[in-house]
Protein backbone atom coordinates (compact mmCIF):
# COMPACT_ATOMS: atom_id res chain seq x y z
CA UNK A 1 0.00 0.00 0.00
CA UNK A 2 1.00 3.29 -0.87
CA UNK A 3 1.87 5.64 2.09
CA UNK A 4 0.23 9.15 2.45
CA UNK A 5 2.68 11.69 2.43
CA UNK A 6 1.35 14.87 3.46
CA UNK A 7 2.38 18.19 1.34
CA UNK A 8 2.17 21.69 2.66
CA UNK A 9 0.19 23.62 1.01
CA UNK A 10 0.93 27.56 0.05
CA UNK A 11 -1.42 29.84 1.28
CA UNK A 12 -2.62 32.71 -1.41
CA UNK A 13 -4.91 35.25 0.14
CA UNK A 14 -5.80 37.25 -2.72
CA UNK A 15 -8.10 35.14 -3.81
CA UNK A 16 -8.36 33.01 -0.43
CA UNK A 17 -7.36 29.90 -1.58
CA UNK A 18 -4.44 27.06 -0.50
CA UNK A 19 -2.56 25.55 -3.49
CA UNK A 20 0.40 23.32 -4.21
CA UNK A 21 2.32 22.75 -7.56
CA UNK A 22 1.88 19.64 -9.10
CA UNK A 23 5.39 18.63 -9.26
CA UNK A 24 5.49 17.97 -5.57
CA UNK A 25 2.42 15.43 -5.98
CA UNK A 26 4.50 13.97 -9.86
CA UNK A 27 7.34 13.48 -7.44
CA UNK A 28 5.77 12.03 -4.75
CA UNK A 29 3.23 9.58 -6.94
CA UNK A 30 6.80 8.29 -8.89
CA UNK A 31 8.33 7.34 -6.10
CA UNK A 32 5.75 5.33 -4.80
CA UNK A 33 3.87 7.36 -2.41
CA UNK A 34 0.30 9.07 -2.27
CA UNK A 35 0.05 12.89 -1.97
CA UNK A 36 -1.93 14.18 0.34
CA UNK A 37 -2.06 18.53 0.17
CA UNK A 38 -2.52 19.99 4.07
CA UNK A 39 -4.40 23.03 4.43
CA UNK A 40 -2.88 25.46 6.81
CA UNK A 41 -4.54 25.54 10.31
CA UNK A 42 -3.86 27.12 13.41
CA UNK A 43 -6.22 24.53 15.43
CA UNK A 44 -3.46 21.44 17.36
CA UNK A 45 -6.46 18.89 17.15
CA UNK A 46 -6.49 19.14 13.43
CA UNK A 47 -2.54 18.95 13.01
CA UNK A 48 -2.84 16.27 15.42
CA UNK A 49 -5.33 14.63 13.03
CA UNK A 50 -2.80 14.94 10.00
CA UNK A 51 -0.27 13.50 12.40
CA UNK A 52 -1.94 10.03 12.82
CA UNK A 53 -3.20 9.84 9.41
CA UNK A 54 -0.42 10.62 7.78
CA UNK A 55 2.76 8.80 7.01
CA UNK A 56 5.75 11.55 6.07
CA UNK A 57 5.93 15.02 5.33
CA UNK A 58 7.09 16.98 2.29
CA UNK A 59 7.52 21.02 3.27
CA UNK A 60 7.05 22.51 0.26
CA UNK A 61 8.15 26.01 -0.66
CA UNK A 62 6.97 29.41 -0.93
CA UNK A 63 8.04 33.04 0.95
CA UNK A 64 9.95 33.98 3.48
CA UNK A 65 10.17 32.37 7.30
CA UNK A 66 9.10 35.34 9.76
CA UNK A 67 12.44 36.78 11.20
CA UNK A 68 10.81 36.86 14.32
CA UNK A 69 11.15 33.67 14.58
CA UNK A 70 15.16 33.49 14.93
CA UNK A 71 14.65 36.70 17.01
CA UNK A 72 15.80 38.92 14.51
CA UNK A 73 14.45 42.46 12.66
CA UNK A 74 13.02 42.51 9.25
CA UNK A 75 16.12 43.18 6.73
CA UNK A 76 15.58 45.32 3.61
CA UNK A 77 15.63 42.11 1.19
CA UNK A 78 13.31 40.67 3.29
CA UNK A 79 10.29 39.13 0.98
CA UNK A 80 6.62 38.66 1.37
CA UNK A 81 5.83 36.49 4.66
CA UNK A 82 2.92 34.58 6.04
CA UNK A 83 2.69 34.52 9.89
CA UNK A 84 -0.51 32.06 9.36
CA UNK A 85 1.99 29.05 7.41
CA UNK A 86 4.80 29.54 9.02
CA UNK A 87 3.10 28.94 13.10
CA UNK A 88 1.00 25.61 11.16
CA UNK A 89 4.18 24.71 9.68
CA UNK A 90 6.49 25.02 13.00
CA UNK A 91 3.92 23.52 14.98
CA UNK A 92 3.71 20.58 12.74
CA UNK A 93 7.51 20.42 12.22
CA UNK A 94 8.23 20.22 16.29
CA UNK A 95 5.59 17.49 16.17
CA UNK A 96 6.27 15.44 13.55
CA UNK A 97 10.14 15.37 14.28
CA UNK A 98 8.77 14.27 18.26
CA UNK A 99 6.48 11.19 16.75
CA UNK A 100 10.05 10.27 14.49
CA UNK A 101 8.09 10.80 11.63
CA UNK A 102 9.79 11.14 8.06
CA UNK A 103 10.40 14.91 6.82
CA UNK A 104 11.33 16.27 3.54
CA UNK A 105 11.76 19.93 2.95
CA UNK A 106 12.22 21.87 -0.28
CA UNK A 107 13.67 25.30 -0.56
CA UNK A 108 11.71 27.11 2.05
CA UNK A 109 11.12 23.87 3.30
CA UNK A 110 14.56 23.30 4.29
CA UNK A 111 14.53 26.46 5.87
CA UNK A 112 11.68 26.51 7.61
CA UNK A 113 12.49 22.34 8.91
CA UNK A 114 15.82 24.06 10.16
CA UNK A 115 14.12 27.56 12.22
CA UNK A 116 11.79 25.01 13.58
CA UNK A 117 14.87 22.96 15.16
CA UNK A 118 16.16 26.00 16.49
CA UNK A 119 18.63 27.82 13.58
CA UNK A 120 18.52 30.76 12.00
CA UNK A 121 18.69 32.59 8.54
CA UNK A 122 20.30 35.04 5.85
CA UNK A 123 17.57 37.07 5.46
CA UNK A 124 18.97 38.24 2.27
CA UNK A 125 21.46 37.11 0.56
CA UNK A 126 22.35 39.62 -1.53
CA UNK A 127 22.47 42.31 1.16
CA UNK A 128 23.90 40.37 3.86
CA UNK A 129 26.75 38.26 1.93
CA UNK A 130 29.62 38.87 -0.27
CA UNK A 131 31.06 36.88 -3.07
CA UNK A 132 27.71 35.25 -3.88
CA UNK A 133 26.89 33.12 -7.31
CA UNK A 134 23.64 33.88 -8.58
CA UNK A 135 21.01 32.29 -7.00
CA UNK A 136 17.67 33.27 -8.34
CA UNK A 137 18.27 31.73 -11.86
CA UNK A 138 16.54 32.88 -14.93
CA UNK A 139 16.76 30.07 -17.03
CA UNK A 140 14.06 27.38 -17.09
CA UNK A 141 13.00 26.12 -13.82
CA UNK A 142 14.11 22.72 -14.58
CA UNK A 143 17.33 23.69 -16.02
CA UNK A 144 20.68 22.79 -13.24
CA UNK A 145 22.29 26.45 -13.22
CA UNK A 146 24.85 25.85 -10.61
CA UNK A 147 27.35 22.96 -8.53
CA UNK A 148 26.47 21.73 -5.07
CA UNK A 149 29.13 19.84 -3.14
CA UNK A 150 27.62 16.92 -1.06
CA UNK A 151 29.64 16.19 1.99
CA UNK A 152 30.80 12.95 2.84
CA UNK A 153 29.01 10.74 4.90
CA UNK A 154 25.53 12.27 4.67
CA UNK A 155 22.10 10.58 3.62
CA UNK A 156 22.30 12.84 0.37
CA UNK A 157 25.71 11.35 -0.62
CA UNK A 158 24.31 8.57 -0.07
CA UNK A 159 21.55 9.21 -2.37
CA UNK A 160 23.14 10.04 -4.67
CA UNK A 161 26.35 8.72 -5.46
CA UNK A 162 28.24 11.61 -6.06
CA UNK A 163 30.73 14.49 -4.79
CA UNK A 164 28.85 17.03 -6.61
CA UNK A 165 25.26 18.14 -8.50
CA UNK A 166 24.32 20.50 -10.84
CA UNK A 167 20.49 22.08 -9.51
CA UNK A 168 18.39 24.52 -9.93
CA UNK A 169 18.16 27.29 -7.75
CA UNK A 170 15.25 29.84 -6.77
CA UNK A 171 16.04 31.42 -3.27
CA UNK A 172 17.36 34.57 -1.93
CA UNK A 173 17.52 33.73 1.64
CA UNK A 174 19.63 30.77 3.05
CA UNK A 175 20.52 29.41 6.48
CA UNK A 176 22.99 31.22 8.76
CA UNK A 177 23.01 28.72 11.84
CA UNK A 178 22.43 25.30 11.41
CA UNK A 179 19.90 23.96 14.52
CA UNK A 180 22.19 21.96 16.63
CA UNK A 181 20.03 18.49 15.92
CA UNK A 182 20.77 18.76 11.91
CA UNK A 183 24.06 19.10 10.20
CA UNK A 184 25.04 20.72 6.79
CA UNK A 185 25.14 18.25 4.17
CA UNK A 186 26.14 20.28 0.69
CA UNK A 187 26.80 23.54 0.30
CA UNK A 188 27.56 25.83 -3.44
CA UNK A 189 30.78 27.24 -4.21
CA UNK A 190 30.10 30.13 -2.56
CA UNK A 191 29.56 28.01 0.90
CA UNK A 192 26.04 28.97 1.27
CA UNK A 193 24.81 26.50 2.86
CA UNK A 194 22.28 24.17 0.02
CA UNK A 195 21.18 20.94 2.15
CA UNK A 196 20.97 19.93 6.41
CA UNK A 197 20.00 16.74 7.69
CA UNK A 198 19.23 15.42 10.97
CA UNK A 199 22.26 14.28 12.99
CA UNK A 200 20.41 11.01 13.99
CA UNK A 201 17.27 9.22 14.14
CA UNK A 202 14.27 9.57 11.59
CA UNK A 203 14.84 10.77 7.83
CA UNK A 204 15.21 14.89 8.11
CA UNK A 205 16.50 16.08 5.36
CA UNK A 206 15.90 19.99 3.52
CA UNK A 207 17.80 20.64 0.20
CA UNK A 208 17.45 24.43 -1.09
CA UNK A 209 17.21 23.69 -4.51
CA UNK A 210 13.72 22.38 -6.76
CA UNK A 211 14.16 18.66 -7.15
CA UNK A 212 10.39 18.08 -8.11
CA UNK A 213 10.78 20.44 -10.18
CA UNK A 214 14.02 18.48 -11.91
CA UNK A 215 13.27 15.31 -11.89
CA UNK A 216 11.08 14.76 -15.09
CA UNK A 217 14.08 15.87 -17.41
CA UNK A 218 16.65 14.52 -15.31
CA UNK A 219 15.82 11.05 -13.20
CA UNK A 220 18.73 11.39 -10.88
CA UNK A 221 16.40 13.94 -9.12
CA UNK A 222 13.99 11.45 -8.54
CA UNK A 223 16.27 9.44 -6.16
CA UNK A 224 15.51 11.84 -3.06
CA UNK A 225 11.80 11.47 -3.29
CA UNK A 226 12.42 7.46 -3.40
CA UNK A 227 14.00 7.33 -0.46
CA UNK A 228 12.27 9.08 1.14
CA UNK A 229 9.24 7.25 0.51
CA UNK A 230 11.03 4.46 1.48
CA UNK A 231 11.73 5.40 4.71
CA UNK A 232 8.11 6.86 5.13
CA UNK A 233 6.74 3.01 4.24
CA UNK A 234 9.83 1.28 6.99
Amino acid sequence: MRPFIGITASHQNDFNAYYSPKNYSNAIIEAGGLPVILPITSEEEIIEHYLAKIHGFLLAGGGDPDPQLFDEEPHPGLGEIDPYRDSFEIALIKKALEERKAILGICRGCQILNVAAGGTMIQSLEGQKEDIIKHRQDAPFHYPTHTVKLVEDTILRQIFGTTELRVNSSHHQAIKDVSPDFIISARSEDEVIEAIEKKKGEFAVGVQWHPEAMFEKNRVFLKIFEKFVKEVAK
